[in-house]
């Protein structure tokens, strides 16, 4: 099967590094012209210059603080201004981690800035052309722990959940337009996430990183974490048009780690 996405404008968030990255650069071999997003400059524009432009793509970047809703909210309205965008992947960083007894009630209002706020806002804003076209694809970043929640998770677990169920409905709304929506559960991918949070369990329990990795593999069915790559994959099938029919879903990507249905 050959995905081609000649032609059709996609952004991207969080792409200076990880699963973000690597659905750009997927998009952008598939022929897509894309913008990447993040908090550093410096990485996007390297970024950039890496990508593909073989069949004759134009990417371009856009720095952004999404911690800084209304930084961002200012931002990414101007970027719409001149811009229509097909395909929009949601991501961000994660908020801090921290089981529900070391949160207070402002960590979670900080979470929802930063998880729902921007992803609703972007969205918005995204859906005129699209609905105007009558395309359009919007892949939400999301998490396995919407399912099965992990204890030091507890500000990802609340707000992503929310992002999800919001998607659900959304796609309802849209799917006559031609617009899909589709959220993707992450599990264990190898990303500067995972070792930053990898880092923090090793200190809370005495052992060492590689125990902790080597422990988070065993968990996962095909025994080993995820490439980004094929994260890539999964999120170009989903901007395709083959994938059409799709939408409304909560699609994991953790090599059979979630044991709930």
């Amino acid at each position: 099967m050959n995905i081609s996405l000649k032609g059709k404008n996609a952004l991207v968030g969080g792409s200076s590094g990880g699963i973000g990255k690597a659905i750009a650069q997927q998009l952008a071999e598939s022929g897509a012209n894309v913008t990447l997003m993040s908090r550093s400059g410096e990485k996007l524009k390297k970024i950039v210059h890496e990508l593909p432009t073989d069949q004759g793509q134009e990417h371009s970047y856009l720095v952004v603080d999404f911690s800084d809703f209304h930084g961002y909210r200012e931002t990414i309205y101007h970027y719409f201004e001149n811009h229509n965008i097909d395909i929009l992947v949601n991501n961000t960083q994660g908020p801090s981690a921290g089981s529900a007894l070391e949160k207070q009630t402002s960590d979670y209002q900080e979470a929802f800035d930063l998880l729902f706020k921007t992803v609703s806002y972007t969205t918005e804003l995204a859906l005129e052309h699209m609905k105007n076209n009558k395309w359009g694809r919007i892949i939400n970043v999301a998490s396995v722990s919407v399912k099965e929640p992990l204890s030091y998770l507890a500000l990802s677990n609340t707000i992503r959940a929310a992002v999800v169920t919001w998607a659900k409905s959304l796609a309802n709304d849209v799917g006559p337009y031609g617009i899909t929506v589709n959220s993707v559960l992450t599990g264990y991918f190898d990303t500067e996430r995972i070792t930053q949070l990898n880092a923090k369990k090793a200190e809370q329990l005495g052992i060492s990183e590689d125990e902790v990795l080597a422990d988070m593999e065993s968990r996962v069915p095909v025994k080993r974490i995820g490439d980004p790559k094929e994260y890539g994959y999964l999120a170009t099938f989903l901007a395709s048009d083959q994938a059409a029919y799709i939408t409304g879903t909560q699609i994991p990507i953790d090599g059979g780690l979630l044991k709930s249905l």
